[in-house]
């Protein structure tokens, strides 16, 4: 096993630790779920006192201004393809010197690209382990991105995918969902796995309690009444959230009842063309559209509406459904794996085979307040089980029976029973 040592950073003193590097294609400024995990992990892990560094990319020219020294930044330029991503130019050189500096042991990657191509050049030459978050499965996304995408097979993009994470030594999948797709004969069936399901940071997500007069004058804020049944939805304005469809579940039901109104918190390409429907089904005071909303603010918009919906299809484990049980709403989503482990029908909320059953799950609970808040009381138990520290606690188990067998190949069943506690 590698060696620890003492190091001191800004955010911590001198105390036996792991050191651990996580790279990510996106950190702040830039904000997504991607960047709500590492974030968390690496605040976890460092009350755990193990010392972490960040690598990633230099989203504006001031962003290395007074940064943290535990962060390293890469040149990059924009993605584009109507997103908020950048494209990284690693520095094979300076991050390898930066990661000696840091007598780093491991490398976790929560990227699979240009950042994550740099990991594991530079993990093999340092001669320790890269492994990987698998947060996204690509082929429910890229016919949203790519131009002439409804043309391209999708066995070439599992091609791809399996291309861009062969060389990980080992994956962190975020559900089972993930787990069985990278299992799959298609992908990398031989890579060794444990599951660890995303986690939210109880303290960090409710730093600032609100109260109910605060919640009665944020509702007031956007036109939505006391009385009012509110439904919410948090995440990215993208076609890939299936967020047109869902926005055609919430025009049924305000139209189909007079006591609700629909707040969609967040930005992205699709927000226009959803603004512009809602206008002409004349709905404009009944669904309403907030923006971009800091996350540090989120919080209020959740503890202020009384039903969590998505239609979306193409999670691996959501963070936004993780947030909802947290805050204590019920939730109505579409039936997939990934919310298996968070979206109990007939206990917290409903999974809908098609959009309409999605509808009639919101339907019920808005006409019987009482299922509401029964549901919201069990979302709330159920998110004790997704604790930053139980994730924490379960990634650092991952990274030390990696760190026992490396060079060699870890063992999956001991890998996994050593997770699993």
């Amino acid at each position: 096993m590698g060696k620890s040592y003492l190091y001191k950073c800004r955010f911590g003193g001198y105390t036996k630790q792991m050191n651990i590097a996580l790279f990510s294609d996106s950190y702040l400024p830039t904000k997504s779920g991607i960047v709500t995990v590492v974030i968390q992990l690496r605040a976890a892990l460092e009350s755990m006192g193990h010392h972490v560094v960040i690598v990633t990319v230099e989203t504006t020219p001031e962003s290395k201004i007074d940064e943290d020294p535990c962060i390293f930044r890469v040149p990059s330029i924009p993605l584009g393809l109507g997103t908020d991503q950048f494209v990284g130019f690693p520095q094979k050189r300076k991050i390898i010197k930066f990661l000696r500096e840091h007598h780093i042991e491991i490398i976790h990657c929560h990227t699979e690209f240009y950042i994550a191509h740099a990991a594991k050049r530079v993990g093999k030459a340092m001669h320790i382990p890269i492994i990987a978050t698998t947060h996204t499965m690509w082929e429910d996304f890229y016919d949203f991105y790519l131009p002439l995408a409804r043309m391209i097979p999708v066995k070439v993009i599992r091609r791809f995918v399996k291309r861009l994470y062969r060389k990980f030594y080992a994956f962190v999948n975020v559900s089972t969902k993930a787990r069985d797709y990278f299992k799959s004969d298609f992908m990398l069936p031989d890579i060794p796995s444990a599951v660890i399901p995303n986690a939210v940071d109880t303290d960090a997500f409710l730093s600032r309690p609100d109260t109910p007069e605060q919640f009665a004058q944020m509702r007031k804020n956007w036109g939505i009444g006391e009385k009012n049944v509110l439904l919410l939805f948090v995440g990215r304005i993208g076609e890939e959230k299936r967020v047109l469809e869902l926005l055609d579940v919430a025009l049924r039901v305000t139209a189909a009842r007079d006591n609700v109104k629909a707040l969609f918190v967040g930005n992205g390409p699709a927000i226009e063309q959803m603004r512009q429907a809602v206008h002409r089904a004349k709905q404009d005071d009944r669904v309403i559209f907030t923006g971009f909303v800091n996350w540090t603010e989120l919080h209020t918009y959740y503890g202020m509406s009384d039903i969590f919906m998505t239609c979306s299809l193409s999670e691996m484990h959501s963070m936004t459904i993780l947030e909802a049980l947290l805050s204590g709403l019920p939730i109505c989503s579409r039936r997939d794996a990934s919310y298996l482990d968070t979206v109990y029908p007939g206990k917290n909320g409903y999974l809908g085979d098609t959009d309409e059953e999605v509808e009639r799950g919101i339907l019920e609970l808005v006409d019987d307040p009482d299922k509401r808040r029964e549901y919201g009381k069990r979302s709330l138990e159920i998110s004790r089980t997704f604790t930053i520290a139980k994730h924490a606690e379960k990634t650092i188990a991952f990274y030390k029976t990696v760190l026992a067998y490396y060079p060699h190949p870890v063992n999956e069943a001991t890998l996994r029973k050593n997770v699993e506690g």
